[in-house]
């Protein structure tokens, strides 16, 4: 049997070398923490604490805005400084409760746990929502909603991404050779919302090792299953993803659990088994520090609202001057202003690179070569769309199916003429949503 995989998808260079065979290292943040209030997708949460209030470490600073937002908790114990604007990893300055760390990392007392056959479904749900879990691939969606599907008994897969395609990055990869009974623990969980369904850890075939520590640690559970996938990018898109290993469609209109599915990453589930079977809060995260750049790349766990820039300090500094900062990675990620911006809930990784190749690319004409209709997983026509964006034509932009569009970047990856092709299609898809909604 063939290695599970989509139409289109690219190679490149993943560049996991540099950081991949390092355990990870937990580091104790020594500056202020700040924790944007919206690390999230939906309303941001609401803070519940003020200036000169002494906090826990585990202890609540924001409640939920609303069903689909999630409450923040101090990842230190120490004294809040007050509500600033400061700069988030994407770049944008944004309200943050700012923390004085007393550096005595007194917790705070939680609520005894129960055994997870005694629980309730709706006690599960309510401590994940409690606990502040949301999407930790990138997206930020809040986990309770996502598990919360109209139809739950038609949930019939529950696929752990494990794939973590995006070049460079290898905090789960790490996750799943060290904490593997915790992420299996975290599907456990999950399954037992969904009585018709079976669970499968998705993982790239460059990762085999890491498929052979999961088997082993799910031996005697016959609901849960390993699949092994090609290794190809974006393998670990939602959509691709729910093809490769259920060979079920959806598009831009659809969610997962309408293909019968719900999907949640290593880290996601992770926080899962945290919350239901510890009874702790969301306070940290494994990410990756890496690129040429960076003079030892390796693998951090690290406490919510930490500077990056002590996490590069962690990683030995920089080796030279980097001329790209990247949250996330190189394909999905954003271009970082300043590294003095806060790990969040979605902070997999910072990536530092002596160049800035993409900056150094001039852009020429379209040659009509086809290589990005070939790469592309939605099998659109990113030149067209580009050319439909550039010309602000949203209706003929949407009529050729411009929102289908993931921005994976692909296109933009074997464009010879290096077009900006998914920024194009990007700000044009962002547009035409937004104007969807207010229709």
């Amino acid at each position: 049997m063939g290695l599970l995989t989509f139409k289109g998808g690219i190679h490149p260079d993943d560049g996991k070398r540099f950081s991949k065979d390092q355990a990870i290292r937990e580091i104790q943040p020594k500056g202020d923490l700040v924790y944007p209030l919206s690390q999230h997708i939906g309303a941001p949460a609401n803070p519940v604490v003020k200036k000169g209030d002494h906090v826990l470490k585990g202890q609540m600073i924001a409640e939920a805005g609303g069903f689909v937002s999630a409450p923040l908790y101090a990842s230190v114990s120490g004294t809040v400084k007050g509500l600033e604007y400061r700069f988030n990893p994407t770049g944008s300055r944004v309200e943050c409760i700012v923390i004085e760390n007393d550096n005595e990392y007194s917790e705070a007392e939680y609520e005894q746990v129960k055994p997870l056959d005694t629980m309730t479904e709706e006690e599960i749900l309510e401590k994940i929502s409690n606990a502040g879990v949301v999407g930790m691939g990138g997206a930020g969606f809040p986990t309770r909603v996502k598990l919360s599907p109209k139809e739950p008994d038609k949930i019939e897969y529950i696929i752990a991404n494990c794939a973590e395609c995006e070049p460079y990055i290898t905090a789960d990869y790490r996750r799943m050779l060290e904490y593997t009974d915790e992420l299996v623990s975290g599907m456990r969980v999950v399954l037992s919302l969904f009585p018709n369904a079976k669970g499968y850890f998705a993982v790239e075939d460059n990762k085999r090792d890491c498929a052979e520590k999961i088997r082993t640690a799910i031996a005697g559970e016959p609901r849960m299953d390993v699949k092994i996938l090609a290794a190809k990018y974006p393998q670990g898109a939602e959509r691709q993803l729910i093809y490769a290993v259920t060979k079920r469609a959806i598009n831009s209109s659809m969610l997962p659990a309408d293909a019968g599915c719900i999907v949640d990453n290593v880290e996601t589930l992770i926080a899962i088994h945290t919350a239901v079977v510890e009874g702790k809060p969301l306070t940290e995260r494994v990410v990756t520090v890496s690129g040429d750049a960076v003079a030892n790349p390796g693998n951090f766990k690290v406490l919510l609202g930490t500077s990056h820039e002590e996490l590069i300090k962690a990683a030995g500094g920089f080796s030279s001057d980097p001329e790209k900062l990247i949250s996330g990675g190189p394909m999905m990620g954003f271009a970082m202003v300043t590294a003095d911006a806060p790990v969040t809930k979605t902070s997999s990784s910072i990536l530092a690179f002596k160049e800035d190749v993409v900056a150094k690319s001039p852009e020429t004409a379209c040659i009509n070569c086809g290589r990005c209709v070939e790469v592309c997983p939605s099998r659109l026509i990113p030149s067209r769309l580009a050319d439909y964006a550039q010309r602000h034509d949203e209706d003929i932009f949407v009529t050729m199916n411009g929102l289908e569009c993931v921005e994976c970047g692909s296109c933009s990856y074997v464009c010879p003429a290096k077009r900006p092709l998914k920024q194009a299609i990007g700000s044009m898809r962002k547009s035409a949503l937004a104007n969807k909604r207010k229709k």
